[in-house]
This record gives C-alpha cells, sequence and structure tokens, in this order.
C-alpha cells in the first residue's frame, strides 16, 4: 500500500534530511586512509544524537549498527568494523536518520586516499545514474522511467545494475511501498503521484550484477569480487518535480 505524505510531513522528512546531508558531508571530511569504519559508525551516531536524532536502521531486524559501511567489493549492508582503510579504498557508507520521528535515508561513496581510474569511473558514473533516475521521477512517469534511466546510462559505460537491491518508499517507516528497481522498462509500473516519498539508489558493479550474502546474513558483495558503489537520496514527488530531501548542496 503506497501511503501519501502531506505538505508537512514532507517539510519534517526534509529537516530530518538535511541533518542526514550535513552529516555526509562530516563523513566526507574524516575519510582517510588509517580510519576504520567502526569509528566512522560511532561518529555517525555521536552526531547524531547531539542534534536529537537517532540512527534507524539500528536494532532493525536486528542490525546492529549505526550506519552500514560497504567496502570495495560490498554492494550493501556492509557491517562496520576495526579493520583500517587504505588509500585506494572505496566506502559506501549508507544511513537513515529519525528526526522526531521524520525520516530520511541516504548513502554515498567516497574515494579514500588516491583511488584507481577504475574506481574513480564507477563513483562518477554510480553518481551520475542516480541523478539520471531522479529526472524521471516526476507526477505521471512511471516507476519503469526510473529504472529505464539509470540501466541504460550504467550500461553504455559497460558497468552493471544490481538487480537483487532496490530503492523503497520511506515516511513512517524505513521501508514502504513501492519497491523502486534501477532497471525496467519506459511507461511500465506503478505510476508517481504528488505525495509520494521514494529512495532513488542505484548500486553499480564494474563486473557481473550478480550478488552473495556473507555468513552474517546481511552483508551483499559481487560475486566476482569486483568492486561496487551506490548512491542514494530520498526524493519527494512534487507538482514542481522531484525534491531531493538529502540534498548536500542545501546543507
Amino acid at each position: 500500500m503506497i501511503i501519501f505524505k502531506s505538505q508537512r510531513e514532507i517539510e519534517q522528512m526534509h529537516e530530518a534530511g538535511k541533518l542526514l546531508a550535513s552529516c555526509h558531508k562530516e563523513i566526507a571530511k574524516i575519510i582517510k586512509p588509517g580510519i576504520n569504519t567502526l569509528e566512522i559508525d560511532k561518529f555517525v551516531e555521536e552526531y547524531l544524537a547531539k542534534r536529537h536524532a537517532t540512527p534507524e536502521q539500528k536494532g532493525y531486524q536486528g542490525y546492529p549498527y549505526a550506519t552500514c559501511a560497504s567496502v570495495n567489493d560490498e554492494i550493501c549492508h556492509g557491517f562496520p568494523n576495526n579493520k583500517p582503510l587504505k588509500s585506494g579504498d572505496i566506502v559506501t557508507v549508507d544511513l537513515v536518520v529519525n528526526l522526531h520521528g521524520a525520516l530520511a535515508d541516504s548513502a554515498w561513496t567516497h574515494p579514500v586516499g588516491t583511488i584507481s581510474d577504475e574506481a574513480n569511473h564507477l563513483i562518477k558514473i554510480a553518481e551520475q545514474s542516480m541523478y539520471k533516475g531522479i529526472e524521471q521521477a516526476q507526477a505521471g512517469n512511471r516507476l519503469g522511467d526510473i529504472g529505464y534511466a539509470i540501466q541504460t546510462f550504467v550500461e553504455a559505460e559497460n558497468l552493471s545494475v544490481v538487480r537483487d537491491f532496490t530503492g523503497h518508499g520511506i515516511g513512517r517507516n524505513m521501508h514502504e511501498d513501492p519497491a523502486v528497481l534501477n532497471y525496467g522498462k519506459p511507461g511500465k509500473g506503478l505510476k508517481l503521484k504528488e505525495g509520494m516519498v521514494i529512495t532513488i539508489e542505484p548500486m553499480v558493479n564494474v563486473g557481473l550484477y550478480q550478488c552473495k550474502i556473507d555468513k552474517n546474513g546481511w552483508t551483499a558483495r559481487t560475486i566476482d569480487g569486483k568492486l561496487s558503489a551506490q548512491y542514494e537520496h530520498t526524493i519527494a514527488i512534487t507538482s514542481n518535480g522531484p525534491l531531493i530531501l538529502t540534498d548536500q548542496e542545501l546543507v
């Protein structure tokens, strides 16, 4: 069931989104060779607590951390750990902010030190593909328009789009209907309407799109061990076009 949001609810989610965006900008400042993802996780939890917010995914179905921190071949849901990051790594930090009951969700892939041309190309295309999808998040368009825009852009760059994980609705709960696929056919799928709030979050691989799950039951990684990157924004569908609630340019 689609839960439509009022203007007031969208404004509250936008405040949560601004806080999340500011947190991502601070994360970017501390990521460097030698830091570990547990330290990043602790930084995020403390950053939110000082601002009267909480990390929504901590405790979700037993998930134990404030963030997901996915390094190199990890696609998503990477567990923070004490292994130091090294120059050449890429790390995706994904977090959901709960600010007075309003939620916002965003992921960002960060380079660590100096990265390879292959890694740089991957994160550039992954980020651009997210914005290609956002451009299609217009009232009257369909979900397939978003997925098609992402998929065709990525595959034209000889990269692949993960199929097993998708964007989603968000609002009172972290995961709501509808599922927002990162592949698809134009003109197909659910029609987008004003008041819907969704995440658009392509996960892009250098190699094959298939994944495997670690023994922890959470972490997904590429089946061939090649790099993966993810970018995600929370988007409100409005009569004036898509409104990015987690826009880092606004903070």
